[in-house]
């Protein structure tokens, strides 16, 4: 599905900074923050390139989230919404106005002007659409986790292997940071020594319950609470986390464990509202996820250990707490360095071998790009290339199939999640929610994760 969402708890992940400087209290520790060079850079000073004609079906909250975003992206042209709720479509059309209203999906994929699709339905919803969106060559963003069930998850998936002339693009936003991006060889070249074990959490205090005055519309809305549609806080929201460990770890899940029960909101739902999930990995080394919509303390984060220094990540922030025995690296003598507290840190960004500076007062916003902005970006122009290459290959050679998919393989992209790493998330999803309901542990085998 996606981060969250729900019509009658709308939340900005803007404010869960504020009121107080966690950056402040990170380096008190003794943190030093690691920070991507442009992380602060507004998306609106990159070049966009050439508009793309985008639609938007499903209109939650999440939906209308990816709206706004799209809203601020200059490459973007909303072109349609669509929703089966009318008055979802009436909502969201007050920050898009000039789009296309529909309720039926089917009226969008049918419009050739329309190249791309956001598919933010609830997951259960996600097959039929995007198997639709795929056969009718749109580009195609769907949100992660892919589906609810395995075999839907890998239908899509084949789907969207077999659709090379096109881009897909699962909803792993984080792949796409360049916050992540940026730590990722810092952390793979061993920097932090020998990965020992990995956490992330994720509290809020909210219900998930959303109501209506129709009984049948209050079900549909409420998907996310019954056993047959959701994969609950480890599947809907926990996703996120796992892939970057994954990432990070450049390995994927063995086996995973988990627990969860109904603790505070004893309303009739079927999925508990607070879990713990432990996910092993073939190294030895084990990830602890833990959730609840009964308490808020703390918010959410990820920390990697390692046997010189742990990296804690706090949305579009990170920050390196090294072991006081740790090897130098070499590079620290031309690093800029920093006083914190009672600690020396060394800053770690893009170009460290040479002597950096902090960011500056307006860079400290760590939302001004946040993650989706960049995902939607990504696949915004990863889409306009992919066409546009399409374009030229074809006007200049003609209609050669077989050359027109070697010149689109050649096609530079930026980073997102395509098929395999959505439908390997999804995977790891859908067995941590069976592990946390059985309160069993369940093994994943290889071959789980190969697309045949």
């Amino acid at each position: 599905m996606n981060q969250i969402e729900h019509q009658n708890q709308d939340f900005n992940r803007r404010d869960f900074l504020k009121g107080g400087s966690v950056a402040t209290l990170m380096t008190m520790l003794g943190g030093v923050e690691l920070f991507a060079q442009t992380n602060g850079a507004p998306a609106e000073a990159k070049p966009s390139g050439p508009k793309v004609k985008v639609a938007v079906i499903g209109l939650g909250s999440w939906g209308r989230e990816i709206i706004n975003t799209l809203g601020r992206i200059p490459q973007a042209d909303i072109a349609a919404i669509c929703d089966t709720y009318a008055a979802s479509v009436r909502r969201a059309s007050t920050s898009a106005p000039a789009a296309k209203q529909t309720e039926d999906y089917k009226t969008i994929l049918a419009d050739k002007e329309i190249k791309a699709v956001v598919i933010a339905t609830p997951t259960h919803l996600h097959k039929e659409i995007t198997l639709a969106a795929l056969a009718a060559g749109k580009q195609v963003y769907c949100e992660a986790p892919l589906a609810n069930t395995i075999d839907d998850a890998k239908a899509i998936a084949l789907a969207a292997k077999a659709a090379k002339e096109q881009i897909f693009q699962a909803g792993l936003q984080m792949r796409s940071d360049t916050q992540r991006q940026f730590l990722l060889p810092f952390i793979r070249s061993g920097a932090i020594g020998q990965f020992v074990m990995a956490r992330a959490q994720w509290h809020r205090k909210q219900s998930w319950r959303a109501t209506s005055p129709k009984p049948e519309r209050e079900k549909e809305l409420n998907w996310r609470l019954a056993k047959a549609t959701s994969l609950g806080l480890v599947g809907e929201l926990g996703i996120h986390a796992i892939d970057q460990a994954a990432m990070y770890l450049n390995m994927l899940p063995t086996a995973v464990s988990g627990f969860g029960s109904v603790c505070f909101w004893k309303d009739g739902r079927e999925v508990p509202d607070t879990i713990q999930s432990i996910v092993e990995f073939q190294s030895g080394v084990n990830m602890i996820y833990d959730a609840t919509l009964a308490n808020s303390f703390d918010a959410e984060y990820e920390v990697l250990f390692g046997s010189d220094a742990a990296v804690l990540m706090r949305e579009s922030k990170a920050w390196l707490f090294k072991e006081v025995d740790a090897a130098l690296l070499g590079w620290e003598v031309y690093a800029s360095k920093e006083t914190f507290y009672k600690e020396t840190g060394i800053v770690l960004k893009a170009g460290a071998s040479k002597s950096v500076q902090q960011p500056s007062a307006a860079q400290e916003e760590p939302y001004v790009n946040t993650p989706l902005s960049f995902a939607l970006t990504n696949f915004l122009r990863n889409s306009a290339d992919l066409m546009g290459a399409a374009e030229d290959y074809t006007s200049s050679y003609g209609d050669d199939k077989a050359g027109l998919l070697e010149a689109l393989a050649k096609v530079n992209r930026r980073p997102a999640a395509g098929f395999l790493e959505g439908y390997q998330a999804t995977v790891t999803a859908i067995k941590s929610n069976e592990a946390v309901m059985s309160g069993q542990r369940i093994t994943i085998p290889k071959n789980l994760y190969e697309l045949a």
